[in-house]
Parts: structure tokens; sequence; C-alpha cells
């Protein structure tokens, strides 16, 4: 793999770890492979720590394709709990209201469901890193200061009801970029007269990158420590570059045919070649 030019890694991201804390791993463990003190990683579209699933990760020349990638389409698998809310809209912050719920009923969520489809406009939660006077929202929420912030327009192309068990709403949303799905957790439990916050939520999908296609961090590490690698043409390695380790569990698998190296470009060629 050439890590140099640019590669492009598709993460399943672990719950509790930020987005940060995902590239800083990766490229701790890129500097210690290409023997460099410095090295440019970058992931394309923010993943709250309570949220998991698809996060892009490029390396190197790579990184200039993050806006392109960041525009692709999202997938969601979301559950939304009702009768209930929090400042945060998801479980990082304590419930501060309960509703009632018990009126709510299939049919009327899937009746409720259109109203969010399409071209809507909708604003950000107060804890989110949208800018205010050039610091981040969350920054002024949690010093307890009033946080005003515009609808913003955005379009979710599908929402579909995958179950329903009398509180907690399972539902696939597809969407653009800038999409909070913890605010419309918050909409939706207001369009249904009573309260609702998202309790889980994993991306699926950005653009052509499924989950499927992505590595855990284990594997990523073993992929990193162990692929052959290739460099561009008028790049010389540090002479403090590691030799590649003993093949891991990711490795052997793909090696054995287990796991199929296709649908990221990255995962890919290299580790046979």
């Amino acid at each position: 793999m050439d890590f140099i030019s640019g590669e492009i890694l598709g993460i399943d991201k672990p719950l509790g770890w930020t987005s940060f804390d995902v590239v800083k791993r990766l490229r701790g463990a890129l500097q210690r492979r290409l023997g460099i003190k410095k090295f440019k990683v970058g992931h394309a579209g923010t993943l709250d720590p309570l949220a998991t699933g698809v996060l892009i990760v490029c390396t190197g020349k790579a990184t200039r394709k993050i806006d392109m990638l960041q525009e692709g389409r999202k997938e969601y698998i979301a559950v939304m709990r009702l009768g209930a809310t929090t400042p945060s809209f998801d479980l990082e912050k304590e419930i501060d209201a309960t509703y009632p719920y018990s009126h709510v009923t299939k049919e009327l969520i899937l009746d409720t469901l259109p109203q969010f489809t399409g071209k809507i406009m909708q604003v950000p939660p107060v804890f989110s890193a949208v800018k205010i006077d050039g610091k981040r929202a969350y920054l002024h929420a949690r010093k307890g200061d009033e946080v005003e912030l515009k609808a913003k327009p955005l379009e979710i192309t599908e929402f579909e009801l995958l179950d329903f068990d009398g509180r907690d709403m399972t539902l696939r949303v597809v969407c653009s970029k800038g999409t909070y799905i913890r605010a419309l957790a918050r909409d939706l439990g207001q369009a249904l007269n009573s309260g609702a916050h998202l309790i889980s939520l994993r991306r699926t999908e950005v653009g052509k990158i499924r989950i499927s296609d992505c590595m855990s961090m284990d594997e990523a590490i073993d992929m990193i420590d162990s692929c052959p690698l290739t460099f561009p043409e008028d790049y010389t390695p540090s002479p403090a570059m590691r030799p590649a380790s003993e093949p891991g569990e990711y490795l052997r698998k793909i090696e054995s045919g287990e796991i199929e190296p296709s649908g990221l470009k990255n995962k890919i060629k290299a580790i046979n070649s």
C-alpha cells in the first residue's frame, strides 16, 4: 500500500471513540511503520462518540479528497426513544423532560415520516460543532450560555421505519451532508406530540463505502503493520522504517479467502501483492 501517495480507508468506528481518536491512533501506527515523525491523516465526516460505523480516513495526499468524500450521501440505522428528551438529544446528557407516548402507534409514525423526507430545514443541536462567532456551539452550551442556531437546508431521501416496540423506534435514514440524526429525533418526537431522543446510531454507508467494506481498528492496525509498502518514485523511505510484521488475523483471512478484499480500493490489492 502507498500511504504517502494516499490511501482511503473505511473504518468501523468503535463506540465511545471520537473521530479524532481514530485518526490519532492510525496516524501513530503509520508514523511508527514509516519511521517518520509527521504524517498527514484526516477523516471525512465526523461521527459522534456515541455513534458507530463508517468513518472514512485518508492518508497522505489522499487527504485532498476529504471535501469530495464528505459530499456523499449517508445512510444510518437509528434507534429513537419516545417519552423523554435530553439537552443533547441523545444519551450524552441526562433526561430533562418526560412526555406521554402511549398514543403513538406504528400507523401514526408511518403517517408522520413523510413530513421529514425531501428538502427540509433543520435546526442543529446546541451541543454540536456548529460555529457561533468563531466558537463551537457546544462550548457555549456547556458554559450555560443562551445558544440560538439558524435552521439549515438539507435533504432526506429515505426515512424508513424498521421496527417499533411501543416506545423505541428503529429507523433507516438516508440523508445529505450536514444532517443531525439526533436533531431528527427531537423533531420527530415533537411531530408525534411526544418527545424523543437518540439512544443508538450506526452509520452504514457514506457514498459508495458501506459498513461491509470497513475494518475494525484492530484490523486496520494489523494491516498497517504487516502489509507490503510501496512509495512514489521521488520518495526516499526513512531508514527508521519498520519491516512488515507477521500477518495478523485480518490479513490471514484475506489470504485464505475468508474475507474478500473488495469494495474499498485500498483494503485491497496491496495485501497479497
